[in-house]
């Protein structure tokens, strides 16, 4: 019987965001084995040798802990024929997604900025989303007049991209994997609140950025 992948991560979005989605997308059921709360849960990972950087994400997967986001992502694209046909559709996936990790860092990070530093963040956030990011993905696709950003099918990129921006509403919520989880109670997360904020504090001593990646 084949066991589910268990994420344990905070009880919001996050750099675990993107691997629900791209779960999701895959039609993989998983399940939040441990929300971090305190300071303890962290350090008994840590003792049970879970995570190997000492960071999260962590997923248990195919009898593996697997951390650090990106690999936990190529491991889940590369099974599920959602990371192209070929090394280079591969180049072309990994370029498009670093582009959404670098915007999806700023979101991530916005709430924690401090009071006086949101205002300014938010606007380059905006700026950077509009300028930088999403006309490269609106060309790509106008130039090659296909559906998806490689290949003429859903990859890793696609589902990306649509985690961080509306590019691909209209298309990609409308994959049946993908409407269900954009369904009220399923284990999506919405961006981080006040709540959230305090609890990764807590529990990482406000050194959010040696051990979260």
């Amino acid at each position: 019987m084949t066991t589910k992948p268990r994420l344990y991560y905070f009880n919001g979005r996050g750099r675990m965001e993107t691997i629900r989605w791209l779960l999701a997308t895959a039609g993989v059921e998983f399940e939040e084995a441990e929300y971090l709360e305190t300071r303890e849960q962290y350090e008994k990972l840590l003792q049970d040798g879970a995570l190997l950087f000492q960071q999260v994400p962590m997923v248990e997967i195919d009898e593996m802990k697997l951390v650090q986001t990106r690999a936990i992502l190529n491991y889940i694209a590369g099974k599920h024929n959602l990371y192209g046909k070929d090394i280079k559709e591969r180049a072309l996936i990994d370029m498009y997604v670093e582009g959404t990790m670098d915007l999806n860092e700023m979101i991530m990070l916005y709430p924690f900025s401090s009071p006086e530093e949101k205002e300014k963040n938010f606007a380059l956030m905006i700026q950077r989303a509009t300028n930088r990011y999403f006309p490269v993905y609106e060309k790509v696709l106008k130039d090659h007049g296909q559906d998806f950003l490689v290949g003429n099918q859903l990859s890793r990129a696609d589902v990306q991209v649509q985690e961080d921006s509306s590019l691909f509403v209209s298309l990609i919520s409308n994959l049946p994997t993908i409407k269900k989880f954009l369904q009220p109670g399923s284990q999506r997360r919405t961006e981080p609140d006040d709540r959230i904020v305090e609890t990764v504090n807590k529990v990482f001593f406000l050194w959010i950025f040696r051990f979260v990646d």
